[in-house]
């Protein structure tokens, strides 16, 4: 298919604009192996049960040598002796031995599941905390789905290692020092004879492990990639069908979809790769004993018995490389999974309480933005030694055209932002110098785009205030009109709201939302657009109910509607950044200024 501007290539160019796309992207730097000493502290929390597993894993590798040692005694000297009784309790040693390589691996596979399932379990934690704490701002430059491509795929590549991966590898190291001395224990020469072909195993793994990192790091940028793009057309799904875009947005999928398949190919292939080069050379290894051994047993200066030994010591050598070799491909893919988790968790967070912070006491409402500089990007700053005073008590609402910086006034309040220049004062108390829950539990925030939970709606009321009893969940309700809605679902509060409420109206949701907010009991009440969604017989239950719950409350309104602003004490109208008029409706209209420009425009009508 012809490649349009939509070509894989673009859209790769346009991913990397934020950060964690930008590492998606860059496969050909080096991987740090010190990312692996990021899992210390990890670990360490359960360290009893890590040595526990790794003392089984020795017990596991010593019994597990001493198998071809009892088979080559069994040979040289009860077989060649006709000692049926040495051989019969050589048997049952056999046997013993092997029950208990059984239970070793056993207890050793669980205790260190076990303590790979708690270390992924705080991790995860740790993520979830993290991502809670880090600042609007990042979710702003970063698309969710790569968030969640980490969250999940990520944890589960780091699954395997962590349960059984590492110490199976370690496991191997062991097996495989024992190995070498027991095979120079038996024949010094015969055992450098056979070493002679870790050269070229070690050739082979350099240059496997050229190409197998950079593979890695492309599989899991690919499944970043496809998991955002998923994640953005589910979400936009109305949007798709309502343009009909389904047919291009498939095409667009197959594409990113190809590069998934086409990456995780590349791995597998490479990773394949590695396991038939190491059986080549243990062949090599087995066919060099056997002709040089069998030439020492016909002049009769080694023992059959060694001989079968040794071939088996040879075989069980190249086992633990083999092993490695697997292990070693899961750990670059885990190496990769860990260094894109630990870039979530090192993410700093821009937002945070200053040392010695203050909890807000209990405020009226008096708010004030004095010589405020801000932008969300430095060089381009949205408000520019802007300064407004807004008392205990009243309502202000900002009107403007888009870009003028209405809802950034309202993020900064919240303090969802930190200003360059100036101060953001509530009751006096610069918003930097007190703790970030106090200012916002007394903060309610009511947006354009209402976000309800999977849960009851009796539980999305009460999401704000758990402790809120049932008959001030209806209150809040019924403050804002959507009680009598409510009991006339099948289910009354009991209701189940499916994804992001879905099986409610734009205007149900949005009530439901407003009585959230008021249920907090907030002192200052932002509506963010907040009733661009609702209907015109609904707003007139909104605007009675809000005369009633905004007396005594601090009101920042951001609208468009003139029902919704024209009862406020003051208006501010912002163009650039900066206060170009304010006063009551009356006062602006009579000014004949921008205002009233903009009420003559159809204003009154949006």
């Amino acid at each position: 298919m012809k490649q349009s501007s939509y070509t894989i290539h673009g859209r790769r160019n346009r991913w990397r604009e934020n950060s964690l796309e930008g590492a998606d992207e860059n496969v050909s730097k080096k991987f740090d192996w010190y990312v692996i000493k990021k899992f210390g502290p990890y670990v360490g929390r359960y360290k009893g049960w890590t040595l526990v597993s790794v003392a089984l894993m020795l017990l596991y590798t010593v019994l597990n040598l001493a198998n071809p040692f009892l088979i080559g005694v069994a040979i040289d000297q009860f077989i060649g002796h006709n000692d049926l009784r040495g051989l019969a309790i050589t048997g049952i040693v056999l046997i013993i031995v092997n029950v208990l390589m059984w239970q070793a691996q056993y207890w050793q596979v669980w205790s260190m599941s076990w303590a790979g399932q708690q270390i992924l379990y705080n991790l995860s934690s740790d993520m979830f905390t993290h991502l809670q704490s880090l600042s609007l701002s990042f979710y702003d430059r970063t698309q969710i789905g790569r968030v969640m491509s980490r969250l999940q795929s990520d944890i589960d590549v780091l699954e395997s290692m962590l349960s059984s991966g590492l110490l199976s590898m370690l496991g191997s190291l062991v097996s495989l020092v024992g190995i070498i001395i027991a095979m120079l224990a038996m024949n010094v020469t015969l055992a450098l004879l056979s070493f002679t072909v870790l050269p070229i195993m070690f050739v082979i793994a350099a240059f496997w492990q050229r190409f197998a990192q950079r593979s890695f790091r492309r599989t899991r940028a690919a499944i970043s990639v496809v998991n955002a793009t998923l994640q953005e057309n589910i979400t936009g799904m109305r949007v798709i069908q309502s343009l009909a875009r389904e047919e291009r947005n498939r095409d667009e999928f197959d594409e990113l979809n190809a590069y998934n398949r086409d990456t995780n190919l590349e791995a597998s292939r490479i990773a394949a790769l590695i396991l038939p080069l190491v059986e080549v050379v243990a062949a090599m290894a087995i066919a060099i004993t056997v002709l040089y051994g069998g030439v020492l047993v016909s002049q009769g200066s080694l023992k059959v018995g060694v001989l079968v030994a040794f071939t088996l010591y040879i075989n069980r050598f190249f086992d633990p490389i083999r092993e490695i070799s697997q292990q070693y491909s899961q750990l670059q893919r885990a190496g990769v999974a860990a260094e894109r988790i630990f870039q979530i968790l090192e993410t700093p967070v821009e937002i945070k309480d200053k040392p010695g912070a203050e909890e807000l006491p209990q405020i009226h409402g008096e708010v004030e933005f004095r010589d405020v500089t801000f932008g969300y990007n430095r060089d381009l700053p949205v408000l520019r030694d802007f300064n407004l005073h807004m008392k205990a008590g009243q309502t202000v609402a900002i009107v403007g055209p888009t870009g003028a910086g209405k809802s950034t006034i309202a993020g900064l309040l919240a303090r969802f932002y930190d200003i360059q220049q100036g101060s953001v004062l509530v009751d006096g108390h610069d918003v930097r110098d007190v703790t970030q829950h106090s200012l916002r539990s007394q903060i309610g925030v009511v947006l354009q785009e209402p976000f309800l939970f999977t849960g009851t709606i009796r539980d999305n009321i009460r999401y704000g205030r758990l402790e809120a009893a049932d008959e001030e969940v209806a209150e809040a309700a019924r403050a804002v009109g959507v009680h009598d809605l409510i009991t006339q679902l099948p289910e009354g509060y009991d209701t189940l709201i499916r994804e992001r409420g879905r099986n409610l109206s734009v205007g149900q949701r949005q009530l439901i939302s407003f009585a959230r907010a008021l249920l907090a009991d907030p002192r200052i009440l932002i509506l963010d657009e907040a009733t661009a969604n609702i209907d015109t017989f609904t707003e007139l239950l909104v605007q009675q109910a809000l005369k009633r719950l905004l007396h005594g409350r601090t009101a920042l309104v951001i609208a468009h509607r003139l029902s919704t602003i024209k009862g406020a004490d003051n208006i501010v109208v912002l163009q650039g950044g900066r206060i170009v008029e304010q006063g009551t409706h009356a006062e602006l209209l009579q000014r004949n200024g921008i205002y009233a420009s903009l009420y003559a425009m159809g204003f009154r009508h949006t």
